[in-house]
């Protein structure tokens, strides 16, 4: 925690030195305004960077300043920028870290500052991952599905059936699939790895497709937690494989999604699932003779549901100049620059007219099959859950690492979610 509070307090300072946000500067009567990315691919930095000077090249009298935040610090440097009143103009983040900066009125409300043309562009479905009570707080912008990498030969030669988004794997075919191809690959090789290091939106987004929830607002507005069938599938089936089938590899349970790629290339793993923006990596490493292929996630009878939380570009309420801010925003999002974003970020753009160009449709790298689910897509359950970061942390993080593991059973799993979950929660909502 020290380290994290360290890493914020150095990212506010940056964010200080850069001079404050919305000033105009230094009596030429220009506005300007900071940016703050969080790409972070070469491709996704370059995209952002040439967007910023194409505008301030069209906008002399509104400049726009580019300056580079981190994933891995983002929530607690803009608590620390709010705070202390330097946060910057203009915020990338992610849909499921606004809920508390929304309701504590950081974020400004855009409702009535975007054109008609981004938010038809936009279907309703991700506009409800930012939106908060009666505003918006956040324009989603890109998205990914979690998908299947798999490896093209050991499947083909496997005589298993191909899935498609049209018709996936159920969770109980998925189940016996990989336990039918660690048999055939043979000791020390599994069907499945499952990197599991942050284990809770993993599980959360792909148990919609099976109709797990967790989360249930009541009429009064509150949130409780609740374990129906639903939301133990897709827990069952991680559990199972590696615990009772030994399918799954235990040793990735600790990893991050790159982790796993070496054994992969190496043949170790049939299949791994990812984030639809890791076949950049597989592209940049694996060996030139190595084939794979991109599939989609298994579903439940719903179809190929799945949660996301899209990336997304918001306001903040201290901005002496929100108006200018959201025009920045609107112009980053045309339909063809939202394009260039998704393609810097191997994501998928959430305007509709970006979705159709043709480029996002191509069978090469998968693009194709990403771009067949992008419809399927719906907010992540913990979406506007007030207090979800640190029930995810203190509560649902080690709660699913037990549980993956085999050192807790589905009672205790179930126990500790609802239970000490909905203290947590109760505190953010009194």
């Amino acid at each position: 925690m020290r380290a994290r509070l360290l890493t914020a307090a150095g990212a506010a300072l940056a964010l200080l030195l850069t001079g404050c946000g919305g000033a105009d500067g230094e009596g030429d009567g220009r506005i300007r305004l900071r940016f703050q990315s969080l790409a972070w691919q070469k491709e996704s930095v370059d995209a952002n960077r040439e967007l910023v000077q194409e505008w301030n090249a069209a906008h002399p009298d509104v400049q726009v300043e580019y300056v580079q935040g981190s994933w891995d610090s983002v929530h607690d440097q803009l608590l620390t920028s709010f705070e202390g009143g330097e946060a910057p103009d203009i915020i990338h983040d992610a849909s499921d870290d606004l809920a508390d900066f929304a309701y504590g009125g950081t974020l400004a409300d855009l409702s009535e500052l975007l054109p008609e043309r981004l938010k038809n562009d936009i279907p309703q479905q991700s506009w409800l991952t930012t939106t908060f009570g009666k505003g918006i707080y956040g324009v989603p912008f890109l998205q990914e599905p979690r998908v299947l990498i798999a490896n093209k030969k050991i499947l083909e030669a496997s005589g298993v059936r191909m899935p498609t988004a049209e018709r996936p794997w159920s969770w109980e075919e998925f189940r016996q699939i990989t336990a039918e191809l660690t048999r055939q690959m043979g000791d020390g090789k599994y069907g499945v790895a499952w990197p599991l290091r942050e284990p809770v939106s993993v599980t959360l987004n792909l148990g919609l497709s099976a109709g797990g929830r967790l989360f249930h607002r009541g009429d009064d507005g509150k949130v409780t937690i609740d374990f129906t069938d639903g939301d133990g599938v897709v827990a069952r089936t991680i559990h199972d494989q590696i615990n009772r089938d030994g399918s799954a590899a235990r040793s990735t349970l600790g990893m991050g999604g790159s982790d796993t790629l070496p054994g992969f290339f190496g043949g170790k793993y049939a299949m791994v699932p990812l984030g639809f923006s890791y076949r950049q990596q597989i592209v940049q490493q694996a060996p030139e003779d190595f084939e794979w292929t991109v599939l989609p996630a298994p579903a439940g009878p719903g179809g190929p549901a799945q949660g996301v939380s899209p990336q997304t570009l918001s306001v903040a309420q201290d901005s002496a100049h929100k108006k200018e801010a959201a025009q920045f925003i609107d112009f980053m999002l045309q339909p063809a620059n939202m394009v260039r974003l998704a393609q810097g970020d191997w994501m998928l753009p959430t305007g509709t007219q970006a979705l159709r160009d043709p480029a996002l449709h191509t069978q090469k790298d998968g693009w194709a099959t990403g771009a067949e689910l992008a419809t399927h897509l719906r907010p992540a359950p913990a979406q506007s859950v007030r207090g979800y970061p640190e029930w995810k942390d203190k509560v649902a993080t080690p709660a699913y690492q037990e549980f993956y593991s085999g050192a807790i059973d589905v009672q205790e799993l179930e126990k500790r979610l609802v239970e000490d979950g909905n203290l947590v929660l109760a505190r953010y909502q009194r």
